[in-house]
């Protein structure tokens, strides 16, 4: 029997972690081995030996494999489990049907006929002494949420415990009394407490949202402290698009001196036959130097925009007012009437103004994107340009 309870062991442990849904995250592996290992405690506390006691433990390991089918009618499940596997191992029918009451026994609600049933059934709930029972009953009721569609909020959770533990549930076995009961009892204290905690949490909670309600609808909203935000982040922007501007002109300017000087010094060496080595160094030198001076100008580039918009785009609130662009070709009249209706409507205006740091910020992003690919061409021209001209001096030693 021994060794049936071991290859038991091995056939279930490997069903429930291959075969088990991963929403039962509460009635899996973990639970069993715990049922499994409180039914041997009990066992020998109460003396239970021989083919009693391996019954009891057999059970324990199947009471919950039938999860693996679905958790409707799970002992029904477990139950032809269990039968199957035995049969497979030459285990007498009558056997099979002591352990097949055991695992109906653990049926909710169901009352414990004798000495056995009350056995498992105490083991089944041998986590409720425990000092991670909320833990462990958090697990159920994650486990409830998905699988049932079950949702309790803290409160509704706390109260269903409680219930369960003064209603539906007590320990049965002389063990279990001793040894759990007072266990339980102090997890309902933790309970109540717990509950107690959760309905003056719940009712600040719910006088804090009415007070700020009413604060909302009292008092204005925070207009100065919403245009100081508009002002100082416009004005960050702003400076860092001065900054990417001053880069990109010192490095046009740099580059256009050394053009110069490439063109003033180097280029009239080259029609000498001598300084034929000097050629595609130059050229290097001088096309990432161009390159540079491109994505210099490309950096400060303005875009062009159409200058227009329609009344329909100022009711439908799709333009822009405060960049200069989207109305640089309207009459005055016409911008007029739209400035109008922009400053009496609030939310238009602080759309408006969150588009314009948005796109004002998109800019920002293309003009430094181009810059550092600016520098980074800069850099690498001049390395491959020194390299060259090096290159190229010394195949003109060796060739001398």
């Amino acid at each position: 029997m021994e060794q049936l309870i071991l290859e038991t062991e091995k056939y279930v442990s490997s069903l429930l972690n291959d075969s088990l849904p991963r929403e039962f995250v509460y009635h899996n592996l973990s639970h069993t081995q715990r049922v499994v290992a409180a039914t041997k405690q009990i066992v020998e506390a109460e003396g239970v030996e021989g083919a009693q006691a391996h019954k009891l433990i057999l059970t324990a390991w199947f009471h919950d494999t039938g999860y693996t089918k679905g958790k409707d009618n799970h002992e029904e499940a477990s139950v032809a489990i269990a039968k199957a596997f035995l049969k497979e191992h030459d285990i007498s029918d009558a056997l099979i049907d002591e352990i097949s009451h055991l695992i109906m026994a653990t049926k909710m609600g169901y009352e414990p006929l004798n000495n056995l049933e009350k056995i498992i059934r105490d083991a089944d709930c041998s986590h409720f002494p425990e000092k991670n029972y909320s833990e462990i009953s958090e697990l159920l009721r994650r486990e409830w949420e998905v699988v049932q569609d079950k949702k309790y909020t803290n409160i509704e959770w706390i109260q269903e415990n409680i219930s369960f533990f003064t209603k539906h549930h007590r320990f049965y076995t002389d063990y279990a009394l001793e040894n759990w009961q007072a266990g339980k009892d102090k997890n309902l204290a933790s309970l109540f407490k717990s509950l107690s905690k959760q309905e003056k949490e719940e009712k600040k909670a719910k006088k804090q949202a009415e007070e700020l309600a009413l604060k909302k609808n009292k008092a204005k909203l925070p207009e100065r402290g919403i245009e100081t935000m508009f002002r100082v982040t416009l004005r960050n922007h702003i400076t860092l698009s001065d900054i990417a501007d001053t880069k990109a002109n010192i490095l046009l300017s740099v580059n256009a001196i050394i053009v110069s000087l490439a063109l003033s010094n180097l280029l009239p060496k080259l029609d000498n036959p001598s300084n034929s080595y000097l050629i595609i160094p130059t050229i290097i030198f001088v096309l990432f130097t161009i390159i540079s001076m491109v994505l210099s100008v490309l950096a400060t580039r303005p875009n062009v925009t159409s200058g227009k918009f329609t009344k329909q785009d100022v009711e439908n609130k799709k333009v822009n007012l405060l960049f200069f662009g989207n109305f640089h070709k309207m009459k005055l009249e016409e911008f007029e009437w739209a400035m109008n209706e922009l400053m009496q409507d609030k939310d238009y205006l602080y759309g408006s103004m969150t588009k314009d740091l948005y796109f004002l910020g998109k800019v920002l992003n293309r003009k430094y994107s181009i810059l550092r690919t600016t520098y980074t061409v800069f850099i690498i021209g001049i390395i491959i340009s020194v390299i060259a001209f090096a290159l190229s001096f010394k195949m003109q030693e060796v060739a001398v």
